[in-house]
């Protein structure tokens, strides 16, 4: 069957004026971290999870909570602490001393935006729990289990300086988040145009949510629509293995650098984020650029290095550069 790609792209523009009134909004409250606002958008459309890591006051948390009142959806802010139990996450059964029944009381989780504030600070049953959420949507609660609400994502925050009292994230669960967000520091413009906006203690400007769960499943179905070359499939292919087998590409200097590559899981994700970038664009079809665009928060935090390389303070973002470099570009 032949693709219209003039057809599509024609939908594709239409539903971009969508997520520019959506990030507009944003930027009501945000100013600058357009490539966190990019990613949260691109995460939104390809209903993926998201990781943002970034020390204290670089407007995390604000951002997720901005987005989640541009969207008429259920939203929970969950702070995560070393004391949390599962329960307090899924939910758990309530006995009734009356009828002698238990009854399902649902937790937090059952929302379609969950903000798993500073994520690294719960225990491993706590991020347990989360897996089986982020990866199936759904919990089991005694022996029943729930689906979670349409469109169900986790953006989770984590604070790389202070690491008393946390727990590093199972690689199991760091895998589930399509992107790994490092939020840097404001631009100076930036950051002046930040000190203006809040020289007063007037409340900022109001949100309005301007996008509803229907919305976000039509943009979906047009995401699914947007055509991908072959050659851009293989390019993809490509960079993934790359991590697997460095000396493939000339780059035999990695072998005793990375300790574990991509798992197949970053191959789909780089295919739907890219396919979120040209929809943001407007576009019907993806680009070689799509990809390289995503590629580094679609792999940073999948490149297991060795201790040789920690050594050495060679970074993951270094070595994916080298990979990125390094594959040919169709």
């Amino acid at each position: 069957m032949a693709i219209d790609v003039t057809q599509i792209g024609a939908k594709a523009a239409q539903e971009a004026i969508a997520l520019q009134a959506l990030r507009s909004e944003i930027g009501k409250v945000i100013v600058g971290q357009d490539n966190l606002v990019n990613r949260l958008l691109v995460a939104l459309v390809t209903n993926q999870h998201v990781l943002l890591e970034g020390v204290p006051g670089l407007a995390k948390t604000l951002t997720v909570t901005t987005l989640a009142q541009t969207i008429q959806a259920s939203f929970h802010r969950i702070q995560f602490t070393p004391d949390l139990l599962p329960a307090d996450l899924i939910g758990t059964l309530v006995y009734n001393p009356k009828s002698g029944d238990f009854t399902t009381k649902q937790g937090p989780v059952f929302a379609n935006l969950i903000l798993a504030d500073e994520i690294n600070r719960a225990p491993a049953k706590v991020q347990s729990a989360l897996l089986e959420a982020m990866q199936e949507r759904q919990v089991t609660i005694g022996e029943n289990t729930y689906p979670l609400p349409k469109p169900f994502l986790v953006l989770a925050t984590q604070n790389p300086v202070e690491q008393e009292g946390t727990y590093p994230l199972p690689e199991a669960q760091v895998d589930r988040f399509m992107f790994k967000v490092v939020v840097d520091y404001p631009s100076t413009g930036d950051e002046l145009q930040i000190l203006r906006r809040h020289s007063n203690t007037a409340p900022a400007e109001p949100v309005n949510a301007i996008m509803t769960p229907q919305d976000i499943a039509r943009i979906r179905g047009v995401l699914d629509e947007i055509f991908m070359d072959g050659k851009v499939e293989e390019y993809i292919v490509n960079l993934v293995d790359a991590t697997r087998h460095p000396d493939r590409y000339h780059l035999e200097k990695l072998l005793p650098l990375i300790h574990f590559g991509a798992s197949p899981r970053a191959t789909i994700f780089l295919a739907q984020a890219a396919r979120g970038q040209a929809l943001l664009a407007g576009r019907g079809y993806t680009t070689p650029q799509d990809v390289k665009s995503v590629a580094m928060d679609v792999l940073r935090h999948r490149v297991l290095l060795t201790y040789e390389a920690e050594a050495q303070e060679i970074t993951p973002e270094e070595v994916v550069k080298q990979l990125l470099d390094a594959v040919p570009v169709p």
